[in-house]
């Protein structure tokens, strides 16, 4: 290298670039790109089909002197290493900067860090390579699928529907798996079905417990009516109760995998109440380096776009030593847990985990902000805890007999922390068990009836899905690519396509009529396999196998055919998006409110208008009813912004609350239940005073009580601290 003159590193990210400075030395001089320079024209197709898909690539507006100036620092520069990130279009970037800054193969040189930390800056300059156009081809591919999909249909819509409507090709998918759950729901058929519990006792001796009516000693069956349950009931309460078999054992709980991106944002989204949007901005910032007492800029976690749970020798090495160090040798696996990547997987990266291990949570809580604490919280212990010892249960299971019919108990008790002293899963478990410990019972034991209890029950539709579950299912269903899930979701909730109420994703009206109208005319570009077949290709161009080219090719015939065919068959017709009904009540003259949108988002409208000119806000129905009268609840707004939640009947009932309802029932009295305001996991409690498991407001977690009633807060208070002031 000449004296005085410095190799150039270009990354994205200013942050990212002050700390791979300090990591290079002075030899180096290393500047932000900011992101793309070089895309489509927004203001035309920008590809010429007819010749070969041949894209028209221009610099990106507003951007000419960041453009100016890394020409200039590339100009005097020996060699430009391209640092954009580790991804295809990490990879597309780099491409478009070497073709930007007109720069010689032999002057620039591709090279990616998985972490931001010192040995690995240092490791990846030290061994650069060509830009592999293979994965610039798959970006390419991509961009060119979407820019078609999105430039031939939203003017259609437009014309047909609404101005300003937009297609996509994996948003019109994801729309359509919203309204598909939804059909479901409205399709579903409750059925009846009902819990029988025995409270036995033994005989002349302390300790009761509960089990529940399973069958016969060999078959499980289903009550399904208050009859069978009668007849069930008059036969044991007249005959004696015997236990028939009680099995002592241990059960072993494995810890879940390292986080790939779409199981970090559904547990961002379900522990921390974070969207997947606001989850991928914090992942950036803690991959990209954060200023650390002491030590500067560091990366705190390895890249945030991944579907691999693939670990390095070196991070399962140093976890293995950490676990030993802090927590023993007996929590430690005994050696290192490797997982699984599932078929079809790009597998580019690492999965998400810290860079170093042992900056713990707690010593570089003082430096990041709360969100940022509590994401590298929940990383750091899904990482650590992946490497550690099982969990370990002492188990029994007991059946009682009667008039030959067995009731079953259960319960199961933590005997060795092992991964859940770091971290816990609050996932989908199985069926919860009995919480209290069984008394010592042995087999050919006599008990007694105390009393039956009875719980009338109804099957459930399917859960609408939340930011989480839909990620989780387009993942299953091969729908996009860890960097789309995020915007995905943004998308189809800002163009009004898929409303949020409260946690829940529900189609609005507008959604309904475009996934009907594209799953008539355009069923290729919403149907869930082909988009997945679509992916599976792209990843073939990343690989080498297939032209990309080709794929276009492949798409367009079958694309226009559909397109042209959808113009003639919708020549001058106008599909009306019809008004979304309510049950809210227009004040002044008795209608019921339609949501309608304007410039600040969606609001209820009377439809008499300009008759009548009644509009609010709109209200969000909440899970649950109210433990009062058993109407709707509602979630509200105070006049200072605080998030309440109150009958719909208003004052004519009174109930209103700070806790918010879930859909879970007491099992006792069968009213809604209420969880403390704010975001991680909360327990659900009853609210209902006449309820032997009501939970008194003092005990529900407060740390700050709020002038109420029995069941919720007075008119005009203000919250406790736990309650969330809405966003």
């Amino acid at each position: 290298m000449a004296q005085g003159k410095k190799d150039l590193v270009i990354v994205e990210s200013p942050a990212k670039a002050k700390t791979i400075e300090k990591y290079l030395g002075g030899g180096y001089k290393v500047v932000a790109s900011m992101g793309h320079l070089r895309d489509l024209p927004k203001s035309k197709l920008g590809v010429d089909i007819e010749g070969g898909f041949i894209p028209e690539y221009i610099p990106v507006s507003g951007r000419g002197d960041v453009i100016d100036e890394l020409k200039k620092n590339a100009k005097s520069a020996k060699t430009v290493y391209l640092a954009t990130d580790p991804d295809r279009e990490g990879e597309a970037i780099s491409w478009h900067l070497k073709e930007l800054l007109q720069l010689p193969d032999e002057k620039a040189r591709r090279v990616t860090f998985n972490e931001i930390t010192k040995k690995v800056v240092q490791e990846s300059i030290a061994h650069p390579r060509d830009i592999d156009q293979d994965l610039v081809d798959a970006q390419q591919a991509r961009r060119i699928l979407d820019r078609i999909v999105g430039y031939k249909l939203s003017p259609l819509l437009w014309r047909k529907v609404r101005r300003g409507l937009s297609a996509g090709r994996v948003q019109s998918v994801a729309i359509r798996m919203v309204v598909d759950r939804e059909n479901e729901i409205r399709r579903f058929q409750p059925e009846e079905y009902w819990h029988l519990d025995a409270v036995l006792n033994r005989d002349g001796k302390k300790g009761s417990f509960t089990a529940r009516y399973y069958g016969s000693a060999d078959k499980k069956r289903e009550l399904h009516s208050a009859a069978e349950v009668e007849e069930v009931a008059r036969e044991v309460e007249k005959a004696p109760w015997q236990i028939t078999h009680v099995k002592r054992g241990q059960k072993q709980r494995s810890p879940s995998p390292p986080f790939i991106t779409s199981t970090l944002q559904q547990e961002a989204s379900r522990r921390l109440g974070l969207t997947p949007r606001r989850t991928m901005s914090i992942a950036q910032q803690l991959y990209e380096g954060v200023e650390l007492e002491g030590e500067g800029a560091v990366g705190l976690i390895t890249y945030m776009r991944t579907d691999s749970l693939r670990l390095s020798d070196d991070a399962l090495a140093a976890a293995a030593d950490f676990i030993r160090g802090r927590y023993g040798e007996e929590y430690y696996f005994g050696k290192p847990r490797q997982y699984k990547t599932k078929a079809g997987a790009q597998d580019a990266h690492e999965a998400i985990r810290p860079s170093d291990v042992k900056l713990t949570p707690e010593r570089v809580k003082k430096d990041l902000t709360p969100e940022q604490y509590r994401l590298y919280r929940l990383i750091w212990g899904r990482f650590t805890a992946s490497q550690m010892a099982n969990a370990v249960y002492d188990t029994v299971a007991i059946d009682a007999m009667s008039a030959g019919h067995c009731f079953k108990a259960n319960h199961s008790e933590l005997k060795f922390a092992g991964y859940t002293a770091v971290y816990e899963d609050h996932g989908d478990e199985e069926e919860p068990e009995g919480k209290k410990p069984l008394p010592q019972l042995e087999e050919g034991e006599t008990v007694k009836l105390e009393k039956l209890n009875r719980e009338q029950q109804f099957t459930q539709p399917p859960a609408r899905y939340t930011e989480a579950t839909l990620i989780r299912a387009m993942e299953e269903k091969g729908i996009g690519r860890p960097s789309t899930y995020a915007p995905t979701i943004s998308t189809i909730t800002g163009r009004e396509y898929v409303a949020k109420e409260g946690k829940y994703l529900r189609p609005t009206s507008l959604g309904e009529v475009v996934t009907t109208l594209m799953m008539e005319r355009f069923p290729d570009v919403v149907d869930m396999k082909f988009t997945a077949n679509m992916e599976e290709k792209l990843d073939e161009i990343e690989e080498g196998k297939v032209p990309w080219r080709n794929v276009l090719e492949d798409f367009y015939g079958n694309f226009d055919r559909e397109y042209n065919a959808a113009e003639e068959a919708l020549a001058g017709t106008h599909i009306k998006v019809p008004d979304e009904v309510t049950q809210e009540i227009c004040d002044k003259c008795g209608r019921n409110l339609v949501i309608k949108s304007g410039r600040f988002g969606r609001f209820l409208a009377c439809p008499g208008y300009p008759e009548c000119d009644f509009t609010k806000p709109l209200v969000i129905e909440m899970p649950g009813s109210c433990p009062r009268c058993g109407s709707r609840i509602l979630k509200r707004t105070s006049k200072k912004g605080y998030t309440y939640y109150a009958c719909e009947k208003g004052a004519e009932c009174g109930f209103m609350t700070w806790d918010v309802p879930v859909k879970d029932r007491c099992p006792v009295c069968g009213k809604s239940m209420f969880k403390l305001s704010g975001k991680g996991q909360r327990k659900p409690f009853c609210v209902n005073p006449e309820c032997e498991n009501f939970l008194p407001e003092d005990k529900r977690g407060y740390k700050k009580k709020a002038a109420a009633d029995k069941t919720g807060p007075a008119e005009g208070t203000e919250p406790p601290e736990t309650a969330g002031k809405t966003e």
